[in-house]
């Protein structure tokens, strides 16, 4: 299997007047078509590590590759580059734009990368948010929707551009449990169906628990790997 993620000695310290340390000499690899969790306490470092790997934020130190390029190499437009063709956002909250339609919203980073015509943008908006079970909802604004559906609009935006790995940040937490169970089939449907790389930070022990593999951290460093099956 080769390695979607490689990190060695990943590290990033905030430069405040006593320095705080978020993530601390971690390394790592993660695969194609993995369902990891990265779990661990309140401030141990999981949104941090997170943002380092969808190249979010710059580390301070250690060596971070995605899909095999150095990330520690790229510039700035380059790693702008590299997040709209190859990574998938998620967030608790769904940040979708409130003044535009669910379909607009997911078209929106097709736009960004501009490698399709705008009707193909248009048909892939809508052949995906379909696929999720928002047909009849696509032309509505996000106040016109639930808040599971307004997350299925984020997770369709996420796959967007077809990107290899999807990186979810809490895709539950805001959720009820009926909701929460919806979000987890899709994103396991992701890895199963779709082929992707799902890396999600949870707090929720039963959705940990039933994905491949888990992360563990505790102050910012990694406590374990283990697999959950």
């Amino acid at each position: 299997m080769s390695d979607l993620i490689a990190t060695r000695n990943l590290t990033r310290v905030l430069p405040e007047t006593v320095p705080v340390t978020l993530v601390e000499e971690i390394t790592l690899s993660i695969g194609k078509n993995e369902f990891v969790a990265i779990t661990g306490p309140s401030g141990s470092g999981k949104s941090s590590l997170l943002y380092l790997l969808g190249l979010l934020d710059r580390p301070t130190g250690g060596e971070l590759a995605v899909g095999g390029q150095d990330a520690g190499s790229m510039s700035e437009r380059e790693r702008a580059r590299t997040r709209l063709a190859m990574i998938g956002f998620v967030f608790q909250f769904h940040f979708l734009l409130p003044e535009f339609s669910a379909l607009d919203n997911v078209e929106l980073p097709m736009r960004k990368l501009a490698s399709l015509s705008r009707p193909q943008m248009r048909e892939r908006a809508a052949e995906i948010l379909s696929s999720l079970g928002l047909a009849e909802h696509m032309k509505k604004r996000p106040d016109q929707l639930s808040g599971g559906q307004r997350q299925r609009v984020a997770l369709a935006r996420a796959l967007a551009n077809d990107p290899p790995l999807v990186l979810a940040d809490e895709p539950t937490g805001s959720l009820d449990s009926a909701s929460s169970e919806q979000v987890f089939s899709i994103l396991e449907a992701m890895v199963r169906e779709r082929g992707k790389t799902v890396v999600a930070v949870t707090h929720d022990v039963d959705m940990a628990n039933r994905m491949d593999r888990r992360l563990h951290l505790i102050d910012g460093r990694l406590a374990n790997a283990e697999a959950t099956a």
